[in-house]
């Protein structure tokens, strides 16, 4: 057999999609344990099976990570989000929608790797940002604004644009910064979702 043959199969380790998912899942499941900043590498290449330097192939830096994980749930969200808006809904619904799905996301991922998830959005250490246009909940909240406008529902002046992505930040930041207690968080973000309403001047 020849070197370049007997070199394949590591070759293929290393690189092959089924890898890149071990990875993932280990390092997702590390990042619940102990947090992205004291996640431990080592821990996740074991748990994967695979050499240490095969992370950083498949994952440059630990932000990279929750950046896979970003793409996919943003689609996926969105996806949730625009099944929602086929149905009647109001202006406020849509908000609501909104809030509710990024709550259920954080139900899922658990509290540590949530916030983790959140904070990337306003980290100094992201890799570099892309348009708001690569973003697909952005997309989605921001087209059903679009479409609330178009219908008469939000007056035509409106930027829904910016208040659209500004909704999403604020309530990106209140989710990483509220206790997790319903009694606390519920009526707070219950008041941001009326504040916002009334700030697209919704049209009743």
């Amino acid at each position: 057999m020849s070197k370049t043959a007997a070199s394949r199969p590591a070759s293929r380790t290393r690189n092959g999609p089924q890898t890149r998912e071990r990875l993932l899942g280990a390092a997702l499941a590390e990042f619940k344990r102990a947090g992205m900043a004291a996640a431990d590498t080592a821990a996740i290449v074991s748990a994967a099976g695979v050499a240490h330097g095969t992370f950083f192939f498949h994952f440059p830096t630990k932000e990279h990570v929750l950046l896979e994980l970003e793409k996919r749930e943003e689609v996926r969200i969105a996806a949730e989000l625009n099944r929602f808006f086929k149905r009647p809904h109001s202006v406020r619904d849509t908000l609501a929608e909104t809030l509710h799905v990024l709550v259920k996301l954080e139900r899922r991922l658990g509290s540590r790797l949530f916030k983790d998830f959140l904070a990337l959005h306003f980290s100094t250490s992201r890799p570099p940002a892309e348009e708001w246009t690569h973003h697909p909940v952005i997309i989605a909240v921001i087209e059903e604004l679009q479409r609330a406008r178009d219908r008469g529902e939000i007056p035509g002046e409106v930027d829904v644009m910016l208040n659209g992505m500004s909704f999403l930040a604020g309530l990106y930041a209140l989710l990483i910064t509220l206790p997790t207690a319903e009694d606390v968080r519920g009526p707070m973000l219950q008041e941001y979702l009326t504040t916002y309403t009334y700030g697209l001047r919704v049209v009743e």
